[in-house]
């Protein structure tokens, strides 16, 4: 149960109220005040969780527990389980307190006569675009089981393929954490006694050495400077890719990056051919499943070569025409495609292509670990290296100048 802070019309006396009532959800809040003869003005969630809800925070749901909702969703409706009591039941055994507190929601919003699909449609945060379709679909097709397995199939693959992309891209970045943490703390603690050992004796430090004792200052005396300018960067480029030119600029360069951009692409087939696959294999219509899969693609070069293919299929030009010899486009997803328009099973053709490509994603990503670990250690020892030999070789110097002796 939620707690609501509600400001609401006494019905008889015309007299604001101003209170607290606890609920499953906001509509079934609304209806309580109305059924004790209040006309609600505004209802929103007390505290913290009000606070989350603001900020866009309060429906984010990790893709694992939503697998597992409409897994069981699926599993409850295919035994026969009434609708409402399949829903109590999956949401009793969700372990995520936020997802527990959406589907009491939907129940709440099923039991009132409200469409699944429309129901689900409430909470765009969680349940996006391509599930609202395919629940729709299946219930329109009464087969509402197969629709929710073909979700949480769809689910499982994006979030594995997202999973895979991430984990080629931390261990460099770890790497290159640690590379920096070591040059600061030999900058900051290591070189300074070696220019005060070069200022007692009055002697010039080499000048690769002054350079990296100038860099050391700067990092001790200003690096409030740094953090502040760094987070200012930070903020500036995070506001800037969330315009449509930075999105567009940002997507570009995904797409171009030496070794990462082919992957880019990859993951972009694999994802347009998935979603479009089980689109058709549900039962929707080419044209909306192609605007379904433009709004969720992820690239907006990809998803503006699937606009240009919608324009081409209205005028009644077959899919695979629409994608060929485009520059953001693999070769193998139009030709499977004209396949699967002679043969009437563009749905298994799109499958095989989404298999294929996911393979060779894993393929790519596994041969990144593997050439990056070498290469990033020979990083490593070049950086820690060449600080190492700016501390020893003016200690080096100093003993055969003398210089040590000189001090003593």
């Amino acid at each position: 149960m939620l707690t609501f802070t509600y400001t609401a019309h006494q019905t008889e006396s015309g007299a604001i109220v101003k209170a607290e009532v606890q609920a499953e959800s906001e509509r079934a809040a609304a209806k309580l005040l109305v059924s004790q003869g209040l006309f609600p003005i505004d209802i929103e969630i007390k505290g913290s969780d009000d606070i989350m809800a603001k900020l866009g925070l309060g429906e984010r749901i990790p893709g694992k527990d939503r697998v597992i909702f409409t897994r069981q969703l699926s599993t409850l409706i295919n035994a026969g389980l009434p609708l409402t009591e399949s829903l109590r039941t999956a949401q009793e055994q969700v372990n995520s307190k936020p997802l527990q507190t959406v589907v009491a929601q939907i129940v709440t919003s099923v039991e009132s006569g409200v469409s699944m699909s429309a129901a689900f449609a409430e909470h765009p945060k969680v349940f996006n675009q391509i599930y609202i379709s395919l629940v729709a679909a299946g219930e329109a097709s009464g087969s509402l089981d197969k629709a929710l397995e073909r979700i949480a199939n769809q689910q499982e693959k994006d979030a594995a393929i997202a999973s895979k992309l991430r984990g080629a891209l931390i261990y460099p970045v770890i790497v290159l954490g640690v590379i920096f943490a070591v040059l600061v703390f030999m900058l900051t603690s290591v070189l300074p006694q070696i220019a005060g050992l070069y200022q007692d004796l009055k002697q010039p430090l080499p000048w690769y050495t002054q350079i990296m004792v100038n860099v050391s200052n700067a990092i001790m005396h200003y690096w409030w400077a740094m953090v502040l300018v760094a987070a200012v960067v930070f903020f500036l480029t995070r506001s800037w890719a969330r315009t449509d030119s930075g999105r567009s600029n940002l997507d570009a360069i995904k797409l171009k990056l030496p070794i990462f951009g082919n992957i880019y692409a990859k993951v972009y087939m694999a994802r347009f051919s998935r979603t479009l696959g089980t689109m058709i294999m549900s039962g929707i219509p080419m044209l909306e499943g192609l605007r379904i899969v433009r709004d969720s693609i992820g690239n907006m070069h990809v998803a503006a070569v699937v606009d240009e293919a919608i324009m081409g299929v209205k005028g009644g030009k077959a899919l695979s025409s629409m994608l060929e010899n485009k520059p953001n486009f693999l070769k193998l997803v139009p030709q499977m495609i004209k396949i699967g328009e002679r043969s009437g099973a563009i749905d298994g053709m799109l499958d095989r292509v989404a298999l294929y490509y996911e393979g060779e994603v894993d393929e790519e990503v596994a041969n990144i670990s593997t050439t990056m670990e070498p290469l990033l250690m020979v990083v490593l020892g070049v950086v820690v290296g060449g600080v190492i030999a700016g501390i020893l070789l003016p200690v080096y110097g100093l003993v055969g100048s003398g210089g040590i002796n000189n001090l003593n």
